[in-house]
C-alpha cells in the first residue's frame, strides 16, 4: 500500500536526524538549509505488540510486520511558494505524499543555526503554512479563471466547482488552510481532485532537546505548539530527535534497557510510527498460518474483497468468503481450533466491513 507521510519543516529544525532515525536510512544531515535536496523516501515498520502475541500461538516459519513510507522533504523556507530557496520543488514534493508530519524546533542550540535567528515555534508552523496556502491560491485562482467563463453560461458542472473554487479561495486569503473548510460529500470529491497542499492531515512533531524529554511539558515552547495544534485539531508528538537516533542504534533488549534508564516506556518514534498510521486513516489486519504470520495494512473502511486484494489481485477478483475471527477472540481461545470450537470464527462475506484486528482467512476461487 503506497500512501506515504512527509515529514516537512523549517531548515535545521531536526528533520533530517529524525528521518534517520526513524528508517536507519542514512539521510544526509548537515547544519545548513537544502542540505536535502531530493526526497529521502524510507520504509518503517509499524509497532504491533499484537503480531508477537500471534506469533507465540500459531509458532510460524515467519513473521512479518507491516509497514508503509515516510518522505523526507527539504527544509522549506519563506517565499517558498514563489520559488524562493527551492521552493517549487519542495512543495511538489509534498504534494505527492498523503499526510503531513510537520517537524518544530523547541530546542535551544547555539550551535545549530535557526534560520530566522531565533526559536519561534509558531512563527515556524505559519510560515510553513502560509507557503502552502499561497501555492493553493495560486492553484486555485488559475483554476478559477478556466472554470469561470463556464459558470457564466450556465453549466451544472462548473457552477458547482465555481462554488467550492471560490469558497476556498476566500479561505485561503484569510489564511486558513483548506482542511479548516466544511463541504458536503460531493464537494469533498471536487476538493480532492485540486490534489491541495493544507487538504492534508497535519501531526505536529515537537522537537526538544535530551534533557527536556522527561519534562516537555516545562517546555514554553512545546506548549505553544500544543495550543495551536488544538485550534487545528492536530495532535502532537513530543520527541527529542538525538535521543531517538541513540535508541535507533540499539538491537530489542539493548533499546528497552535505555528506554527503562530514561523512564519512557515508549520511544517517541514508536509513538510517531503509531499516530502518523492513524493520521493516514490505516488500520492492520492478520493472516496467521503455518508458513507466516503477517500484518496487513489497510484503508480503513473497505470491504473484505478489497482487504484480500491487498495480497493478490486474484484474491479480489475470485473471492468467495473470509474466516474472520478478531485478534482478542483468538488470544482469549488459545488457538484457531478452540476459537472455532467456541463459535468465535465467523464466515464474512462481500459486504463485510474490515477492522482493525481481524484475523483472516480468505476463500477464492479464479
Amino acid at each position: 500500500m503506497a500512501l506515504t507521510a512527509g515529514i516537512v519543516g523549517l531548515p535545521n529544525v531536526g528533520k533530517s536526524t529524525l528521518f534517520n532515525a526513524i528508517t536507519q536510512a542514512g539521510a544526509e544531515s548537515a547544519n545548513y538549509p537544502f542540505c536535502t535536496i531530493d526526497p529521502n523516501v524510507g520504509i518503517v515498520e509499524v509497532p504491533d505488540t499484537r503480531l508477537q502475541k500471534l506469533t507465540e500461538l500459531v509458532k510460524p516459519k515467519k513473521t512479518i510486520p507491516t509497514a508503509f513510507e515516510f518522505t523526507d522533504i527539504a527544509g522549506i523556507v519563506k517565499g517558498a511558494s514563489k520559488g524562493e530557496g527551492l521552493g517549487n520543488q519542495f512543495l511538489s514534493h509534498i504534494r505527492q505524499v498523503d499526510a503531513i508530519c510537520h517537524v518544530v524546533r523547541c530546542f535551544q542550540d547555539e550551535n545549530i543555526t535557526h534560520v530566522s535567528g531565533k526559536v519561534d515555534p509558531i512563527s515556524d508552523i505559519e510560515t510553513i503554512n502560509l507557503e502552502l496556502i499561497l501555492a493553493d491560491l495560486e492553484t486555485v485562482s488559475k483554476r478559477l479563471q478556466r472554470v469561470e467563463k463556464l459558470a457564466k453560461q450556465k453549466d451544472k458542472e462548473a457552477l458547482a466547482e465555481f462554488d467550492v473554487l471560490s469558497k476556498l479561495k476566500d479561505a485561503f486569503e484569510e489564511e486558513k488552510p483548506a482542511r479548516a473548510v466544511e463541504f458536503n460529500e460531493e464537494q469533498q470529491k471536487l476538493v480532492k481532485g485540486l490534489h491541495l497542499l493544507t487538504s492534508k492531515s497535519v501531526l505536529y512533531v515537537a522537537n526538544v532537546g535530551e534533557d527536556e524529554l522527561l519534562d516537555a511539558d516545562s517546555n514554553e515552547n512545546v506548549q505553544v505548539v500544543k495550543d495551536f495544534a488544538e485550534k487545528d485539531e492536530a495532535k502532537v508528538i513530543v520527541v527529542s530527535a538525538k535521543v531517538e537516533s541513540e535508541i535507533a542504534e540499539l538491537d530489542g533488549e539493548e533499546k528497552e534497557e535505555f528506554l527503562q534508564e530514561l523512564g519512557i516506556p515508549e520511544s517517541g518514534l514508536d509513538q510517531l510510527i503509531k499516530a502518523t498510521y492513524q493520521l493516514l486513516g490505516l488500520a492492520t489486519y492478520f493472516t496467521a498460518g503455518e508458513q507466516e504470520v503477517r500484518a496487513w495494512t489497510f484503508k480503513k473502511g473497505i470491504k473484505a474483497p478489497q482487504a484480500a486484494g491487498i495480497i493478490h489481485s486474484d484474491f479480489e477478483k475470485g473471492f468467495i468468503r473470509a474466516e474472520t475471527v478478531s485478534y482478542d477472540d483468538l488470544v482469549e481461545a488459545g488457538s484457531m481450533q478452540v476459537a472455532k470450537e467456541k463459535g468465535k470464527v465467523r464466515l464474512e462475506g462481500k459486504e463485510y466491513l474490515v477492522k482493525d484486528g481481524d484475523v483472516m482467512h480468505f476463500r477464492f476461487n479464479v
